[in-house]
C-alpha cells in the first residue's frame, strides 16, 4: 500500500500537472473526461465553506426587512462595532464575512461619493465614519475574507428589481451611480472575496469584475460562478452537484436545482440562512426566533455536509452590535463543529475505484467525512461504504455525489477496517479525503431529508410515473426549448413514451432527446401563440421539477458540436 506522502504526490500530478484546454464544454484536464472543472478562485472559495452575513440598514429601526425611506441618515446609527462582528465571525468559524453594504432601499454603509443616502450623513464618528473599512480591517487583522453585498435594486434611485429603470435616461443615470458604488467597494478595501449581485443586474460591470476583482466569487448576474440554492430555510439538496449547463449558468439565476454532474460550467452553490430565521434584520420582536444549535447543525450537515457553502447571517441590532445572546449562540455552534470534525480518527487520500482505512484494534466511528479533488472535475457518480465489524463487511453507506464534501453518519460500532468503493465515475476517481469520526453525538434526524427548491425556469412537476404539462404559456415564441426533469431525491430519471400535442394535435418530429440524455427533449415550436402540452411517462423518481429554458443560439451549436464528437 502506498503511503500517505506518496498517495499525496499522485494526487498533486494528477491535479496540478496536467495541462487544462478550452473547448466546447468549457475548461477542461487534457486527456481526462470531459468534466467542468473549477478555476483556482473558486477551489479556494469553496475550501472557506463557511462565512458570516451582516445586514443592517436603516430598517433596523424600522421593525421591517426592507427600509421604507421614513427615517433620515441623521435617525439612525450612532454606534457601530465591526470589531465585534469580525470577533462574532471568529467565534462561529467562518472564514469569510459579507457585509450587505447597501441593501435595496440604497443607504450605503461606506463613505460613498455618489449619494447622499448613507452613513456619512449619520451621527457615527460625526458622519466620517466607514463600516466597510473597519470591518475590513477587522477582517485582515482575523485573517478573515471579506465579500460586499450591492443590491442591483435601490428604492431610493428608482431602480427595481436587478436595477431596471423605468426609461433608457433613469437606466443611464443609475447604470453610473451603480458602477461608480461598485468601483469604489472593489478599490478601496483590498481584495474582495464575494460579491453579491441579489437578484441578478441589469448594470453593465463586467469590466469593472474583470479590472478589479477577476478572483472574486460573483453571486448572481452575467458574470455569476457561484448560484443560489434556491431556499432560505439553509438546506442544500443531495446530490448537490457543482456543473450546470452553460445556459442555466449564463442566465445569471441558477440555483442548485440546476446542478447537473454533464454540465459545461463549474458553479458551486452556496447556502444562505439567517441565525433568525426568517428574519434577515434584527427588531424587537424577533428574538424568538433565534435558531437553536440543534437547527444550526441541522442547516450545518445538509449544507456543509452536501457539499454547499454555508453563509450565516447575524443581524446587529440598533447599538450596531450583534446581540449577546446570538453571538454566544454562534459561539456554541462553531464550538460544537469543531468538536465533532476537527480530529479524525484516521484520515487518508487515494487515486482510485477502493479505499482502505484500517485500524490497529477496534475503533468507535459514527462518522465519515469523503472529500474529491475536485481540480479535475467532480468524477465520482456513485459509491458505497462498507465496515468490517466482528470479521465481517457490512455496507454502512452508500450515494452519488462525493463533490466538496459529504457528511456521511453511519450506524455506531467498532470497526477495524473501512472500504470505500466508487461504483460509477467519469475516469479514475481522486479522493482528496477519506477520514473517520467518533463524534459521539446524533446526527440530525433530517439530515437524509430531500428538500423543495426554486427555480425561475420551473414549469411544473409530476409524482408518480407520469408526467403531464401545459406549457401553452411557457413557450411564448418560435424557438426550441430544453426541458429537463429533476428528481426530488436527486435520483436519475428517465423519460419514455413522449407525446407532444400543438392544437391537440401529435407532432412526435418536434419532441426529440438531448444527445446521450434520457433526462433532457428539446422542443422545437415552429410557431407561436399556439395550446401546446406534453405528456410523458417518468422512470427513476417519484417526485420531481420541471425546467424550461428558450435555447441560445450558442447553446444550439453546443449540441450540434457534441453531435460531431459522439
Amino acid at each position: 500500500m502506498p503511503t500517505r506522502r506518496e498517495v499525496i504526490q499522485q494526487l498533486a500530478a494528477v491535479t496540478v500537472g496536467g495541462p487544462l484546454v478550452r473547448t466546447a464544454r468549457g475548461l477542461l484536464a487534457a486527456g481526462a473526461p470531459r468534466l467542468a472543472v473549477p478555476s483556482e478562485a473558486q477551489r479556494a472559495w469553496q475550501d472557506l465553506e463557511l462565512g458570516m452575513f451582516v445586514h443592517f440598514a436603516p430598517n433596523t429601526w424600522q421593525e421591517k426587512e426592507y427600509d421604507d425611506l421614513s427615517l433620515a441618515p441623521d435617525a439612525v446609527m450612532s454606534t457601530i462595532d465591526p470589531t465585534q462582528w469580525a470577533d462574532t465571525a471568529v467565534a462561529l468559524g467562518a472564514r469569510y464575512v459579507v457585509l450587505v453594504a447597501k441593501h435595496v432601499g440604497g443607504f450605503c454603509l461606506w463613505q460613498t461619493e455618489s449619494t447622499d443616502y448613507g452613513i456619512r450623513g449619520s451621527p457615527w464618528r460625526d458622519g466620517h465614519g466607514d463600516v466597510m473599512a473597519e470591518l475590513a480591517s477587522a477582517c485582515a487583522s482575523r485573517g478573515l475574507k471579506l465579500g460586499v453585498y450591492l443590491s442591483p435594486r435601490d428604492d431610493k434611485h428608482g431602480a427595481g428589481l436587478s436595477g431596471r429603470c423605468a426609461t433608457p435616461e433613469a437606466q443611464a443615470e443609475y447604470d453610473a451611480l451603480y458602477r461608480r458604488q461598485l468601483t469604489e467597494l472593489l478599490t478601496r478595501y483590498g481584495p474582495i472575496t464575494e460579491l453579491w449581485l441579489d437578484g441578478s443586474s441589469v448594470v453593465p460591470t463586467g469590466d469593472l469584475l474583470a479590472q478589479h476583482a477577476p478572483d472574486a466569487m460573483v453571486f448572481q448576474g452575467p458574470q455569476a460562478t457561484i448560484r443560489w440554492v434556491g431556499t432560505e430555510d439553509g438546506f442544500a439538496p443531495y446530490p448537490c452537484w457543482n456543473a450546470v449547463a452553460a445556459q442555466d449558468a449564463g442566465s445569471g439565476v441558477a440555483t442548485a436545482l440546476h446542478g447537473d454532474p454533464e454540465g459545461d460550467v463549474w458553479m458551486p452553490v452556496e447556502v444562505d440562512v439567517s441565525i433568525r430565521r426568517p428574519n434577515w434584520f434584527w427588531s424587537t420582536t424577533n428574538e424568538t426566533n433565534l435558531l437553536p444549535l440543534d437547527d444550526l447543525i441541522e442547516i450545518y450537515y445538509r449544507s456543509v455536509g452536501r457539499g454547499a457553502q454555508l453563509l450565516l447571517n447575524m443581524p446587529p441590532d440598533r447599538t450596531g452590535r450583534i446581540p449577546a445572546a446570538d453571538a454566544a449562540r454562534a459561539k456554541e455552534f462553531g464550538d460544537e463543529i469543531r468538536r465533532r470534525f476537527e480530529r479524525p480518527v484516521a484520515e487518508t487520500p487515494g487515486i482510485g475505484r477502493e479505499q482502505l482505512l484500517s485500524f490497529a484494534a477496534p475503533q468507535r466511528i459514527d462518522h465519515v467525512v469523503l472529500q474529491e479533488e475536485v481540480a479535475r472535475g467532480e468524477r465520482v457518480r456513485g459509491w458505497r461504504l462498507d465496515g468490517m465489524s466482528w470479521g465481517h463487511w457490512q455496507q454502512i453507506g452508500a450515494g452519488s455525489a462525493i463533490g466538496h464534501k459529504r457528511i456521511l453518519p453511519v450506524r455506531p460500532d467498532g470497526y477495524t477496517m473501512l472500504r470505500l468503493r466508487v461504483t460509477d465515475a467519469q475516469g479514475d476517481p481522486l479522493i482528496r479525503s477519506f477520514a473517520a469520526f467518533n463524534v459521539g453525538s446524533a446526527p440530525p434526524r433530517s439530515w437524509p431529508d430531500p428538500v423543495s427548491l426554486w427555480a425561475e425556469d420551473a414549469v411544473g412537476g409530476w409524482t408518480g410515473d407520469s408526467l403531464s404539462l401545459d406549457l401553452t404559456a411557457k413557450v411564448p415564441f418560435a424557438a426550441t426549448y430544453r426541458l429537463r426533469l429533476v428528481a426530488e431525491d436527486g435520483s436519475p430519471v428517465q423519460l419514455r413514451d413522449l407525446d407532444l400535442r400543438i392544437d391537440q394535435t401529435g407532432q412526435p418530429t418536434l419532441a426529440r432527446f438531448a444527445p446521450g440524455r434520457s433526462d433532457i427533449v428539446l422542443l422545437t415550436m415552429p410557431v407561436a401563440g399556439r395550446t401546446v402540452t406534453l405528456r410523458a411517462r417518468v422512470r427513476g423518481a417519484a417526485r420531481g421539477t420541471a425546467l424550461l429554458r428558450r435555447r441560445s443560439v450558442a447553446d444550439m451549436n453546443r449540441t450540434v458540436a457534441v453531435f460531431l464528437l459522439l
